[in-house]
């Protein structure tokens, strides 16, 4: 009977080093505790999940909410509902494609002490940026539509699960524009 020392959950934790998913030919992505790098722009530490969804949540409120009190203010109730995930979703994706390409991080992620990089550590270009904000922000404004709704909702899921998989957690949107996400280690 092999000792829990030498079980595959807590033999070498410590010093196991997670192997780079295929697709993945950036800087080395590493669990929280061990620097991929020597604190240098080409490595990071891992994001949590946890400061992925505050910044989303930050950087939608940022967004949205002010999108959805000035079309309910503007328009009846019902115009307001079907013309607010449009809005939202375009400047959404505005937002996030700007931010990205020029600091390489939105409000939210400076909140939440993460930036996207590209495989040399980078910011990402403005081609990548304006990418990984198309794919999160048009299934949103699909959800007006009854059976693009329910796919955009059904990749929402598949997105947000694909950031919880593999040694780099990187969602659909970072693995389509060739980005992943780090611990902010520089300012």
């Amino acid at each position: 009977m092999a000792d829990e020392a030498d079980s595959p959950e807590t033999f070498g934790a410590a010093e196991r080093v997670p192997e780079p998913a295929a697709e993945w030919d950036g800087p080395e992505l590493e669990e929280a505790g061990t620097p991929a790098s020597s604190g240098t722009e080409e490595g990071g530490f891992l994001a949590e999940p946890g400061q992925r969804l505050l910044a989303r949540i930050v950087d939608t409120l940022i967004v949205g909410l002010p999108v959805v009190l000035v079309l309910r203010a503007a328009l009846p109730h019902d115009a307001a509902d079907r013309w607010a995930p449009t809005a939202v979703a375009s400047l959404l994706l505005a937002y996030d494609a700007v931010q990205l390409a020029v600091w390489g991080r939105t409000v939210g992620k400076r909140v939440a002490g993460v930036r996207v990089v590209t495989p040399d550590g980078s910011r990402p270009n403005p081609t990548q940026a304006a990418l990984r904000a198309a794919v999160y922000a048009v299934p949103i404004a699909l959800r007006p539509v009854p059976v693009l709704g329910l796919l955009g909702g059904i990749f929402w899921v598949v997105n947000v699960a694909t950031a919880f998989r593999g040694p780099e957690r990187r969602a659909v949107h970072d693995r389509l524009a060739g980005t992943g996400v780090v611990k902010n280690t520089i300012d």
